[in-house]
């Protein structure tokens, strides 16, 4: 078998990996500081399309975290570059916040109610039936479908709130259209995000809280995954799933001695 190539840059997810709503998982700021030290390239990823890189890099910065923006890639950003390559200038009714609209204004498109190519559904915290109505309407008269994650529910400080994927199911059940998700878990947000730093699979990892997002995307992707324990995915969990992590280490803390050496990872240690 061909050994693994050396560990050259590296994708990690934001929530549950480097923060908690607003606070900074301890070892977050050291695994991003060494990899700056060393020269590793790097994307910050999350599907959390509320926000603009501007708005997550000052959250993060709360946190005591520094990340520039263009080290931030979203699944907006991911949903705005695809439909770009698909439909270039094209329009779009979007059920979404700044994070979407801002990303999609910047390549070139149109916000329309009247006869878009397609309905965007992002994140929000304030679902509208008004705009849900209007999008499955827009639906059943020939607009495409696009979300940009599948994720049905979030967290908040007051509990669980309905995701994108809750409210797509809701436009589904009543269209029979399903929509075509961009983020995590789809790999084509993995290679968007390694063309943006110009890396390669073979020499990239992903790290991550989850098994059903973030290792598998990065498995698909051809990337080697670390699985952290500070976020969605309990210990006990992990031996479920049909496909495992390279490692799996308590959190980001585990990391930072890897970043400096430059070798493979190659499972547990």
């Amino acid at each position: 078998m061909t050994r693994p190539r050396p560990v050259e840059c590296w994708l990690t997810d934001m929530d549950g990996v480097l923060v908690h709503e607003e606070s900074a998982i301890p070892g977050a700021a050291e695994f991003l500081a060494a990899l700056t030290e060393h020269g590793r390239r790097f994307l910050v990823l999350t599907n959390n399309s509320i926000f603009t890189p501007r708005d997550l890099r000052a959250r993060l910065l709360a946190s005591g975290i520094d990340v520039p923006e263009e080290s931030i890639w979203t699944s907006a950003l991911a949903t705005a570059q695809f439909l770009d390559d698909q439909r270039p200038r094209g329009s779009a009714f979007v059920v979404g916040e700044s994070g979407l609209t801002t990303a999609l204004y910047e390549v070139g498109y149109t916000m329309t109610e009247r006869d878009p190519d397609y309905v965007v559904l992002g994140e929000t915290r304030t679902y509208s039936f008004e705009a849900i109505t209007k999008a499955i309407r827009l639906i059943e008269a020939g607009a495409r479908f696009i979300a940009t994650n599948p994720d049905v529910s979030g967290p908040s400080q007051q509990g669980t709130l309905p995701a994108t994927g809750s409210v797509a199911a809701l436009i589904t059940a009543a269209t029979g259209r399903q929509p075509y998700y961009i983020g995590k878990p789809n790999p084509l947000m993995m290679r968007s995000a390694l063309n943006r730093i110009d890396a390669h699979s073979e020499s990239t990892v992903m790290v991550g809280d989850r098994m059903d997002t973030d290792v598998i995307s990065g498995l698909e992707a051809g990337l080697r995954t670390i699985l952290v324990m500070t976020g969605s995915t309990r210990p006990h969990q992990v031996d479920q799933f049909p496909y495992q992590p390279t490692r799996v280490v308590d959190s980001v803390a585990d990391i930072v001695p890897l970043v400096a050496e430059l070798r493979p990872l190659d499972g547990p240690s």
